[in-house]
């Protein structure tokens, strides 16, 4: 095990990675390599995020940025990342609770118009007007014609932000039945992470084939060419991270673009465009 002498005997990076490997177990090191790896990736997209809002700021562009997928499946923990050092006065969360009874009396989609990027502003739904399109259906928490009526409603919408000049990107995050599972237990297990843990996440399991079906006709009926479905595979959750970090980036010209020296195109394999014809993980 290392010790504070050879951190101080480490005159460069080789020396101290020479040490490491005689000290440590190959997979202590191979886990170590790869947190530091992850770590600096991270801080350059960061870097390019902020580059990224100043643009949005300067140039009054509204950016709204959705995730959405089954609980568990990384999404909090990417948005953290993601406004981790940006400017808070242009920039907001929105994670809405279940709605009041005056809202359930309102146009659904009333509650989210509110939330709206402003001009010059980022926008982060931690889960969106898309309750509708599975977690409310699967749950009972809507009737079937409130179903089938979002589902007509939804591409239309969309497509009104779309043409009064509204940035949208919509993220699945795609997470296997296994996983969801293992941090299900986790979670419970940590008393700092054990209040995500609801009876919603529990049933989750319980009616993962509903949630399948639900998933898959909200793909086919709102996935357009003006508001596609973006496929992030998050059974690896750093490297989902920093591939839908990559995928935000690759979408605008913005100023000093590239200058943090690390690539923005997104790695194929870990982000894809919905298409029917694709084995997805969950």
């Amino acid at each position: 095990m290392l010790d504070i002498t050879d951190f101080k005997k480490a005159k460069n990076k080789a020396v101290f990675l020479k040490t490491l490997k005689e000290k440590e177990p190959a997979e202590r090191v191979e886990d170590i390599l790869k947190t530091v790896e992850y770590e600096t990736e991270l801080i350059k997209l960061q870097a390019e995020l902020v580059d990224l809002q100043q643009w949005v700021a300067k140039y009054n562009r509204r950016l709204c940025i959705i995730f959405e997928g089954r609980d568990a499946s990384g999404k909090g923990g990417t948005i953290r990342r993601f406004v981790e050092h940006l400017n808070p006065r242009s920039m907001r969360v929105v994670a809405l609770t279940k709605p009041t009874d005056v809202e359930r009396g309102q146009w659904y989609f009333r509650r989210y118009i509110k939330e709206m990027p402003n001009p010059g502003e980022i926008v982060f739904f931690d889960r969106s007007w898309y309750n509708r399109a599975v977690v409310e259906p699967v749950m009972g928490f809507c009737d079937t014609e409130e179903y089938e009526k979002f589902m007509v409603q939804v591409p239309e919408f969309e497509h009104m932000l779309y043409e009064d000049g509204v940035d949208i990107i919509k993220f699945w995050f795609s997470i296997s039945k296994d996983e969801q599972a293992r941090r299900f237990e986790s979670r419970l297990a940590n008393p700092l992470k054990r209040w995500k843990f609801s009876p919603v996440d529990q049933e989750g399991q319980r009616r993962w084939d509903s949630y399948t079906f639900y998933k898959e006709q909200m793909f086919s009926k709102t996935h357009t060419t003006f508001s596609p479905w973006i496929i992030i595979k998050t059974n690896v959750k750093k490297t989902a991270r920093l591939e839908s970090m990559r995928y935000v980036l690759s979408k605008f010209r913005y100023g000093n673009k590239g200058n943090s020296g690390t690539t923005l195109f997104p790695d194929p394999n870990v982000v894809q465009r919905y298409h029917r014809l694709i084995k997805h993980i969950d």
